[in-house]
């Protein structure tokens, strides 16, 4: 696949744009409105000049990703799209929108509309189409030129060909691995992982230990690279109660519903990194 569309250009989408520019391929990238897309190439130049800085991308590969990336409001220029990429907010009713829109827009009869969504099932935004064999998941990591792993989810509708070929592009292109999920909430990692970050969040509610103990015992004494609090400030409060909320939608288990502090700290507008505020400070 030579030719693809990434629709959102935030903390994921614009990883997911970096990493499929600098495999080789022409990238389209489209957001709501010119800030939001001047924003997403803004996180990607500064990613891309990270890199390099580190010696980890050579200049001319850098200059060449850049070089293959267009960035547009419009989504008739996804027009030719061999694949789309989803990667816009965790919401259920925004995600069905793109993936309406996207099926009378992409022309090739062949071409895969992928979601990189944490939790949504995959079988609801394929229904959206008229070409649900071809609707998959395709969830990366944060921050996605660093984390190898890639979860492909074959919803009870998409077809072999269509997983094989998402497999193929994710191994043999982005040099992803990838693990293969069923569809269902959570998939492999966010249903093992949210459970455990929604109880350090209850641990920290309840006044059991304080968010730096709660963290330095997983660090210190469990070898995670972060720990639980910090790490949902990583990947943001937000997205956080959207997936325990998806979970427990679906399997109405006590231990999935999100903590009372998860939603007040979400409403409050205290994300995590994103907003500079979370658990932790991150303003300068």
């Amino acid at each position: 696949m030579e030719r693809i569309g990434v629709v959102g250009c935030g903390l994921m989408g614009s990883g997911i744009a970096e990493v499929c520019a600098r495999a080789g391929a022409d990238v389209v990238v489209i957001e709501r409105d010119a800030e939001a897309l001047a924003a997403g190439q803004a996180r990607i130049e500064r990613s891309l000049d990270r890199a390099v800085a580190s010696g980890k991308l050579p200049d001319e590969e850098a200059n060449r990703a850049r070089g293959n990336l267009t960035f547009n409001e419009d989504f008739t220029t996804l027009r030719d799209r061999q694949m789309v990429i989803e990667a816009v907010a965790e919401d259920e009713n925004l995600k069905i929108e793109v993936f309406r829109t996207l099926d009378t827009i992409v022309e090739d009869p062949t071409a895969i509309l992928a979601t990189n969504t944490s939790s949504i099932p995959i079988i609801k935004l394929a229904m959206a189409t008229k070409r649900p064999e071809q609707v998959i998941g395709m969830h990366f990591f944060n921050p996605v030129p660093v984390l190898r792993l890639v979860e492909v989810i074959s919803s009870l509708l998409t077809s072999a060909s269509t997983t094989d070929r998402v497999h193929t592009y994710a191994t043999d292109s982005l040099n992803k691995q990838v693990i293969s999920a069923k569809d269902r909430a959570g998939f492999v990692v966010n249903a093992l992982l949210i459970p455990y970050l929604l109880s350090a969040i209850r641990m920290l509610e309840s006044g059991f230990a304080s968010a730096e103990d709660i963290d330095n015992g997983m660090v210190v004494g469990c070898a995670h690279p972060l720990g639980p609090l910090a790490l949902t400030d990583l990947i943001g409060l937000d997205t956080t109660l959207a997936v325990a909320e998806s979970l427990y939608e679906e399997f109405k288990e006590p231990h999935l519903a999100p903590p009372p502090l998860l939603s007040r700290m979400t409403q409050a507008g205290l994300l995590g990194r994103k907003s500079g505020q979370g658990f932790y400070s991150y303003r300068p």
